[in-house]
């Protein structure tokens, strides 16, 4: 009897010691309420393929932002639809999607589905590291109820659309659609924002256009159709849609017209050195 008190009392001690770690670390979180701002720049760290650091402007600082009014209606819905359906109507965090992820965990006896808000990925990705912990995780549902109450949908979905990885220290749907269609997120076609859209669990490996274009493209199919359903998407749109093939050479090009330059470049040094 004696030991199951003295367990019992080192359990609770070392409860009562967590929730005192996790109550400091809430307060010593940064305010969310600034993000308010639209004229608001902030520079936060973003990590390249190799693992390494470097600075990232979130803000009108940034060359690549895109504000609301300039993102298209497509483009807003086919992130919804393929990352939080439910964005509309949750307050921060979707407590049906935690209940299927979990029921999906247990049933393949390992972390495989994450049930992460788009509030909650904003917030992970401008205040907190990418580590798995609790305490993390705690603290990134608290940030996004904050965000919520501070902040409107539209607000919340601009920020994310900004900062959102689509390639090697590609950040943001602007600098996206330059890096493969060669052209700004504000005149993107339906079909070039569901195949930007499909990108976002994996941009890096699993979906990767340059490794697995075929897995992006029928990823890109199935957010058109949720696009279609909800009607955001005419038939005669959709059907436009499903009929265009993406082109991603909009990078090749660039490379192509950098490697044009240089080749132009030598060339009109050696002829200077004989004249």
């Amino acid at each position: 009897m004696k030991v199951i008190k003295w367990v019992a009392a080192i359990c609770l001690t070392a409860l009562f010691s967590y929730a005192c770690w996790i109550g400091v670390a809430l307060y010593r979180l940064p305010s969310v309420a600034r993000l308010a701002d639209e004229e608001m720049s902030m520079t936060i760290q973003v990590k390249d393929w190799q693992g390494r650091q470097h600075p990232f402007v979130v803000g009108p600082s940034n060359p690549w932002w895109t504000p609301s009014a300039s993102i298209p209606s497509e483009m807003e819905w086919a992130v919804i639809v393929s990352e939080d359906a439910n964005f509309y109507r949750h307050e921060g965090i979707d407590v049906k999607a935690i209940k299927n992820a979990l029921r999906y965990d247990l049933k393949k006896k390992r972390f495989a589905r994450g049930a992460s808000t788009i509030t909650q990925q904003t917030a992970k990705n401008l205040f907190l590291s990418r580590e798995k912990t609790v305490t993390r995780k705690i603290e990134e549902i608290y940030l996004a109820k904050r965000m919520e109450q501070e902040l409107t949908k539209g607000r919340i979905l601009e920020l994310y659309l900004n900062i959102v990885e689509l390639g090697p220290m590609v950040y943001g749907i602007d600098h996206g659609a330059r890096y493969y269609f060669d052209k700004p997120a504000s005149v993107l076609t339906p079909r070039e924002c569901s195949f930007l859209a499909a990108m976002l669990p994996g941009p890096q490996k699993v979906y990767n256009p340059y490794r697995h274009l075929d897995r992006v493209l029928k990823r890109s199919d199935m957010i058109l159709g949720e696009l279609r359903q909800r009607g955001v998407l005419s038939e005669a749109e959709y059907r436009r849609a499903m009929a265009e093939t993406p082109d991603i050479g909009g990078m090749q090009r660039k490379v192509d017209r950098s490697f044009t330059g240089q080749v132009r470049k030598l060339f009109r040094n050696l002829f200077g050195l004989f004249h």
